[in-house]
């Protein structure tokens, strides 16, 4: 893994200084070193471990132990259900091998892990080779399978190269501005893709990481304000609650210098309130895929102006560094400035594949451009996201991104959050309708009407809005429109009609 080699040169400039933290437990960049070192008996050179468990210093000894040399790690979200966990563990084990339990290698002693949990670590051996001593492992070599979060039950894997994360590392931390002297506090799952890669980035970088055994407003309130929190790295929705209790609670969010958000495009309320908590951060938004890594992202300094083209704009800034995008049509041919198709990019630091499932919207390959089928379009250098070819609707003839129309919608006066979908129509295949959860109640259909007349094309207003009172979520907490559609078709009461 190519953090390992940095963080044995942190731990000989900065033997205790502090590396990580949860909650109140940390660890020197010293003692982060020794103990992960002792953990190394347990998954030889050519094995791979599953990792499964809420955020402990036991999982940042796990990880780092169990990407050394050629090891493997398979990171599974602790709240996975049953089914999905050993579904994914079977696949795992039809192609890299059965799990073996291995023991200590005799006359050492196993290290103590803080917070470890009760379950053992699966582990699969393949080759006899250990080594007590945490090193990285040749650049072809895997090192992680990510999992999907796509709504199959069962998500597909995708093979992580120690080369495509050393890549990674160089962009990000470039982009990024990171250095040794920021405390960046990832209060979300280390089980997620952003929670992993925060932490490993961190590391690469020799700069302290924080993150909490669970979510908490408070605590992260507390955090920033008292704590010396100088980078958030979250997802929208943390921001937003986050930002917004922080304002009502006066909570001093001062101290921070950068903001990075990712997993979702932030909406218009978020990116407000999020200005107004932290005045003084620059808020860096990225986009990426799980197959891709990094695409676009893009910067925005205290000192920029929050217009209304702004708000609504679909943009995801421009390429990271080290990566090129092309949009491109069906055949894998790009498509010029303004058009609308699949966005590609050509960078060392896409995955390997899959190691098993796919589909006509996966990881698909056009020479040196890879795509996953996310839909936008470039203009004057600058990447606009408009979603994935799946959620596409079309109305009378007319292909529409629900998120285009959703980002509109998001930004006018009034409204809290937004969400676009189709329902079944008998001539024009599917009919384009809105619902929001409004500020208050005065709100009504004209006036988001009215306000939406100059940003959005007059052919693609909906032709119907409704009011939210109740997003719409699937068992795996994400928004579904194909529900919000049965909802709207039933005239469920959670999405009454707005009055005219």
């Amino acid at each position: 893994m190519p953090f390992l080699s940095r963080l044995r040169s942190w731990a000989h400039e900065s033997p205790a200084a502090p590396a990580v933290r949860v909650g109140r437990e940390s660890l020197s960049w010293e003692e982060l070193l020794r103990d992960a070192a002792t953990l190394l008996d347990g998954v030889p050179d050519g094995g791979y471990s599953v990792i499964q468990e809420q955020n402990t210093l036991g999982f940042i000894l796990r990880w780092v132990a169990g990407v050394s040399g050629t090891r493997r790690c398979v990171v599974l979200d602790a709240g996975l259900p049953d089914d999905v966990a050993d579904g994914i563990r079977a696949e795992v084990a039809a192609h890299w091998g059965a799990p073996h339990a291995l023991a200590p290698r005799a006359g050492r002693s196993r290290a103590v892990v803080p917070g470890a949990p009760s379950r053992e670590t699966v582990v699969v051996h393949h080759e006899a080779m250990r080594s007590g001593e945490l090193v990285d492992g040749p650049a072809d070599s895997p090192f992680l399978l990510a999992l999907t979060s796509g709504t199959a039950t069962l998500p597909k894997g995708t093979v992580r190269t120690r080369g495509s994360w050393e890549a990674s590392f160089a962009s990000s931390t470039e982009f990024f501005g990171l250095t040794r002297d920021e405390v960046t506090l990832a209060p979300g799952p280390m089980s997620s893709g952003l929670g992993l890669y925060a932490l490993s980035e961190c590391l690469y970088a020799g700069a302290e990481f924080r993150t909490l055994a669970s979510f908490d407003v408070d605590a992260v309130h507390d955090a920033v304000e008292h704590d010396g929190v100088t980078r958030l790295v979250l997802v929208p929705s943390m921001l937003r609650v986050l930002a917004e209790r922080g304002i009502l609670a006066g909570a001093d969010a001062s101290s921070l210098r950068s903001i990075v958000v990712a997993g979702a495009k932030l909406d218009p309320r978020t990116l407000e309130a999020a200005r107004r908590w932290a005045p003084a951060a620059r808020i860096q938004e990225y986009y990426g895929a799980q197959e891709l890594s990094f695409v676009s992202g893009s910067w925005l300094s205290p000192q920029d102006p929050l217009t209304d083209h702004l708000l609504a704009s679909t943009s995801v800034g421009r390429p990271f560094p080290g990566v090129e995008v092309a949009i491109l049509d069906a055949d894998g041919v790009p498509v010029p400035d303004g058009h609308t198709g699949s966005i590609a990019v050509r960078s060392a630091m896409v995955s390997e594949g899959y190691l098993w499932g796919t589909d006509e919207q996966g990881l698909t390959r056009f020479g040196e451009w890879s795509t996953v089928h996310d839909q936008g379009f470039l203009r004057e250098g600058i990447l606009h996201f408009l979603g994935r070819a799946s959620d596409m609707i079309e109305s009378g003839g007319l292909v529409i991104h629900p998120q285009e129309i959703e980002r509109a919608v998001g930004a006018l006066p009034g409204v809290e959050f937004a969400l676009v979908t189709g329902v079944d129509d008998p001539l024009r295949g599917e009919r384009l309708v809105a619902a929001v959860r409004t500020g208050h109640r005065g709100l009504g259909e004209g006036q988001l009407r009215i306000g939406l007349a100059d940003l959005v094309d007059p052919r693609m207003l909906p032709e119907a809005f409704h009011e939210l009172r109740e997003i719409p979520l699937t068992s795996r907490g994400k928004v579904s429109r194909a529900m919000l559609s049965e909802w709207i078709l039933n005239g469920d009461p959670r999405v009454p009609r707005l009055p005219a």
